[in-house]
């Protein structure tokens, strides 16, 4: 055991009061080595530069069920999401033979609407462009 050196600590009563009554409600040894815990936490706490780490159990737990049904959620949509979207991918590969030009141009105008659509694409407003596309191109 390290040699401990001895200081003095200046607390108001309510403050010694509480401390007391505490370091019994935690089963420490000594007013003491409670006060020394808390300092140990305290540093810790400031080392980590994280409060995170100090979250109540309860208030952790909770945290992580919650985004563990956040996850599995999500998980499940996209699934399903990629399901559709292979079932898509299947059908026009089927009904049309695409060349590698035809799949490159595809491509790259599907990333440019997914970027400019900010990825909310919808199938009414893609047909309404083509429709608004073939309509200046027969004038």
């Amino acid at each position: 055991m390290s040699k401990k050196e001895k200081f003095a600590l200046y607390l108001t009563p309510e403050k010694k009061a509480v401390l007391e009554r505490r370091y019994r409600e935690d089963g420490s040894r000594s007013l003491t080595a409670f006060i020394e815990r808390a300092v140990d936490f305290y540093l810790d706490y400031l080392s980590a530069n994280n409060a995170g780490l100090f979250l109540p159990t309860s208030i952790k737990s909770y945290l992580d069920g919650r985004l563990g049904q956040l996850e599995n959620r999500m998980s499940s949509l996209l699934y399903k999401q990629a399901v559709e979207q292979d079932m898509v991918a299947g059908i026009l590969a089927d009904a049309y033979q695409f060349n590698e030009d035809d799949l490159q141009r595809r491509r790259t105008e599907s990333i440019n609407n997914v970027k400019k659509t900010n990825g909310r694409i919808s199938l009414d407003q893609r047909v309404r462009e083509v429709w608004e596309e073939g309509d200046e191109w027969q004038d």
